[in-house]
């Protein structure tokens, strides 16, 4: 898989320099294409969003591209583990916080939103924190993850075209169980946090 999420960070950097942004990708043994991913009519693309404030129990991880949704599966399965021992339900759905990326792999917290911090133990590796809140772009895809370079791409081209500084993270929230539904059926959201306040008024969001 191309690492096409690696354009999105880089990309708030280059508007807020002026400089052009420019991906080099290394050549890669031939591999059967993605599935290509789907849209339905009523989808959003670039639409203004607010994302609320809300407490997530998250664990924080790393990956490589090639086995990034495998990664990220078993991260959300340990933060699933860890409120199925506490008695504590989900208010919302999972979701993927990517802090940081480059043409290899990434940094990321997979986090689950709940309606209340739970008490946690003190050298536990799941964390409770906030979820990135405020003014944000909204897009979905349909379809695995690995089809997302193209839906990542076209956000990138969204970004670029209309002079839009995002801020140096983005959200994936799957609005289908990831660990149950076939990765072909998958419904994403993504948050695209943005700095400029005043560029965004919707009140959606995750």
């Amino acid at each position: 898989m191309v690492a096409t999420r690696t354009l999105l960070l880089p990309v708030a950097a280059a508007l807020v320099m002026g400089f052009g942004l420019t991906v080099a990708v290394a050549a890669e043994p031939p591999h059967a294409p993605a599935p290509a991913a789907t849209v339905a009519p009523n989808d959003p693309f670039g639409e203004q969003v607010t994302m609320p404030e809300m407490t997530v129990v998250y664990v924080d991880g790393s990956g490589q591209w090639d086995n990034a949704f495998e990664t990220i599966l078993a991260a959300l399965k340990s933060v699933n583990g860890t409120l199925d021992k506490l008695g504590v339900k989900a208010s919302g759905a999972p979701m993927t916080i990517y802090t940081s990326t480059d043409d290899s792999g990434f940094k990321f917290q997979a986090a689950v939103p709940v309606k209340d911090a739970p008490s946690l133990p003190a050298a536990s590796e799941v964390k409770v924190g906030k979820a990135p809140s405020g003014p944000a772009l909204k897009f979905v895809h349909r379809g695995s993850y690995d089809a997302m370079d193209t839906t990542y791409e076209a956000i990138t081209d969204h970004l670029e075209e209309r002079k839009l500084e995002a801020k140096e993270l983005f959200v994936e929230q799957y609005m289908k169980d990831p660990i149950k539904t076939p990765e072909d059926d998958l419904v994403i959201d993504i948050y695209v946090p943005l700095k400029d306040a005043g560029a965004t008024v919707g009140q959606k969001g995750p």
